[in-house]
């Protein structure tokens, strides 16, 4: 079993960054895909990025290509997610999940939200106009 804690959110203005940071403890970290998801306010919670075990295989989501890049510290037993040019409609409750499919494989990452197993409790980012 895997605990998470995420960390880093809060207001930014349109335009701007922000890094947010997913600490992992329990079982071994580096044998979890990990992955990130929001759910704004009135809506369902959907997939924002997703890294395999070893970093080489990642997966962002459409509304984030471009603007939003995952990364893995497996050392440090830590996720991130950095966030730029951030509009009002990234504002939203974010997520970070690990996945302990994919029969151990190393490149195993997904976008499925029934695959992520364990959850942290959230951090707030809110973009003001």
């Amino acid at each position: 079993q895997v605990q998470l804690v995420e960390s880093g959110g809060g207001l930014v203005q349109a335009g701007g960054s922000l890094r947010l940071s997913c600490a992992a403890s329990g079982r071994t970290f580096s044998s979890y895909a990990m992955g990130w998801f929001r759910q704004a306010p009135g809506k369902e919670r959907e997939f924002v990025a997703g890294i395999s075990r070893n970093g080489g295989t990642i997966y962002d989501a459409n509304s984030v290509k471009g603007r939003f890049t995952i990364s893995r510290d497996n050392a440090e037993n830590t996720v991130y997610l950095q966030m730029n040019s951030l509009t009002p409609e990234d504002t939203a409750v974010y997520y970070c999940a690990a996945s302990g499919l994919g029969s151990s494989s190393m490149s195993y990452a997904t976008r499925r939200e029934r695959e992520y197993g364990y959850w942290g409790q959230g951090t707030q980012v809110t973009v003001s106009s």
